[in-house]
């Protein structure tokens, strides 16, 4: 199992890079790795790897989640409406009719069955969709109108509801019979009309178990203090939702994964700098989780069931998004404020097939299911068209077709390199702004310009200030440059050419900032920098 997990986590990484550096999305070259790594070619991960691939995946969609949850915005998802709540069941379910009924013409499947392949191949993946929006979120793309938000909380919905109505025809196609609830004055309910009291109750006690999850998480993280950094933080939320996860196992009465998505939304409300910390640990963990996520789908693929099927195959997955789905992005936009562009950006952002087509995919076949071998290699198929596709199009189209927005901190993590400008001399002044510098970069991973502007011919000096330099950003990548010029026009001039986010600089003496001596360095930076600069006493 060791030799599986360095395999899947080092080439998983490397092919995604790889893939990353041809303009391509990463999880297409994880999902390579998988294939090559799995059964179908090389056969190198443990059978106990395999095993364990459905848990594991399982954890990987958590963390994903979680990400979702905790970049949701409440006053965004107020503003659309009901926009949100009819992305969550109207275009999967227009899919997986319009798939049912092509599968009657291309496969022969009968209603029931080909309503079955229907809701495997209607149900939209978190994997894809979630990384998706999260990044338009922290770029501004389409925030003003809460568009990523509504296609976040649409597609967790759109699973809940997708994955009921594949456990109702599950249920019936194995068993020939349907349950049935007696009530009170001889009332007695089939499992179809039970099917809107279920959804109702997925999403209703998923929300409240979010909720008391998220009010526990924050009684254990601040009020009592259980933790002293973020990886704790994280490893304490991400073990109370992957429990949600499992007790929804167990009890199936409520939608974990819509509970994990609330505990990050509830978080965000209870307690905002909690949420904040917990966004950078989920994204630390979402960089394993999805090369495991991924390689594993991979895996799972059989490339010998895809010859027979690739032409209907492809034929229905056209006619499921183009035709069904389409209709239904139609039906949840209409009265919208959404533009045409806006509502056209759906069909990349909101199609994607990767998590639950590998999850539930070769469930039919396991239960006997007359044309489950077919269903497989669909659901396969619907992985390898859909999730690189999706993967690439969400940053492709969203510049085009939505509208760029304030991005909004406290929503969201964004992601940006921090460049500080160290401007220095040959005085003993130069340690402070050396150490400042060093100090910041440091809390913030950050990276620093050290820059000396020569006002004399003295190298000796200049090597000086450059072991110094070496010596105190030891731990720090940092770039020394010496120039000659006017020192506060090459100060600035250095600042903007980089496009450094701060410029440290030393000031003499102990004015006041108001009374720094007129016609010094610090004060002709300062009242022309447009970059925030920062004095340093001596």
């Amino acid at each position: 199992m060791l030799e599986s997990f360095i395999l899947i986590l080092l080439l998983g990484f490397f092919f995604g890079q790889i893939a990353a550096r041809l303009k391509l999305p990463a999880l297409v070259g994880m999902v390579l790795v998988g294939i090559i790594l799995g059964p179908q070619v090389a056969d190198l991960i443990s059978p106990n790897v395999l095993a364990a691939s459905a848990s594991l995946r399982t954890i990987a969609v958590m963390v994903i989640l979680m990400k979702a949850g905790l970049g949701l915005d409440r006053e965004k998802l107020i503003q659309q409406g009901t926009i949100a709540l009819r992305l969550g069941f109207l275009p999967g379910m227009c899919e997986a009719l319009i798939i049912a009924f092509a599968a009657l013409w291309l496969l022969n499947f009968d209603f029931l069955t080909g309503l079955l392949l229907g809701c495997i191949i209607g149900a939209e993946s978190p994997a894809v969709i979630v990384p998706g929006m999260l990044r338009l979120k922290s770029l501004g793309w389409g925030v003003t109108k809460g568009i990523p938000d509504a296609i976040l909380t649409g597609s967790a919905l759109s699973d809940v509801l997708l994955l009921l109505v594949f456990s109702l025809l599950l249920n019936f196609l194995t068993q020939g019979t349907t349950y049935s609830l007696n009530l009170p004055f001889g009332l007695t309910l089939n499992a179809f009309q039970l099917l809107p009291l279920q959804i109702i109750c997925q999403i209703i006690l998923g929300l409240c178990f979010g909720l008391i999850a998220a009010r526990i998480l924050v009684l254990l993280l601040t009020k009592q203090n259980w933790t002293q950094n973020t990886v704790q933080d994280t490893l304490v939320a991400a073990s109370c939702a992957l429990s949600l996860v499992v007790l929804a196992e167990k009890l199936p009465f409520f939608s974990g994964y819509l509970a994990v998505m609330a505990t990050g939304f509830f978080l965000i409300e209870f307690d905002a700098p909690t949420s904040r910390r917990l966004r950078s640990g989920f994204d630390s963990l979402w960089v394993v989780a999805q090369i495991i996520l991924f390689v594993l789908l991979g895996a799972s693929i059989q490339i010998q069931v895809l010859e027979k099927i690739l032409i209907p195959g492809l034929i229905i997955l056209a006619i499921g998004t183009l035709i069904g789905r389409a209709f239904g992005w139609y039906l949840s936009t209409l009265g919208s404020n959404w533009k045409w562009q806006e509502r056209l950006f759906l069909l990349p952002g909101n199609s994607a097939k990767a998590t639950v087509q590998a999850a539930i995919g070769g469930i039919p076949l396991a239960q006997g299911i007359e044309g489950g071998e077919t269903i497989l290699a669909i659901a396969a198929l619907s992985i390898l068209v859909t999730a690189p596709l999706g993967a690439w199009a969400i940053p492709t189209f969203a510049p085009k077709l939505l509208e760029p927005g304030e991005v909004d901190p406290t929503k969201i993590a964004i992601a940006s390199s921090i460049l500080l400008l160290a401007a220095v001399d040959t005085s003993p002044l130069a340690d402070n702004v050396l150490t400042k510098a060093a100090d910041i970069a440091r809390r913030c991973d950050g990276k620093v310009i050290v820059l000396h502007v020569i006002q004399t011919s003295n190298s000796q000096e200049i090597e000086i200030l450059k072991e110094k330099s070496q010596r105190i950003l030891a731990d720090i990548r940092h770039q020394f440059i010496t120039i000659t010029g006017s020192i506060p026009e090459e100060i600035i001039r250095v600042a903007k050419e980089y496009q450094v986010n701060d410029i440290i600089i030393g000031k003499r003496g102990h004015q006041p900032m108001h009374k720094v001596l007129i016609g010094s360095i610090s004060q002709a930076v300062l009242e022309s920098s447009s970059i925030p600069v920062i004095l340093v006493e001596n």
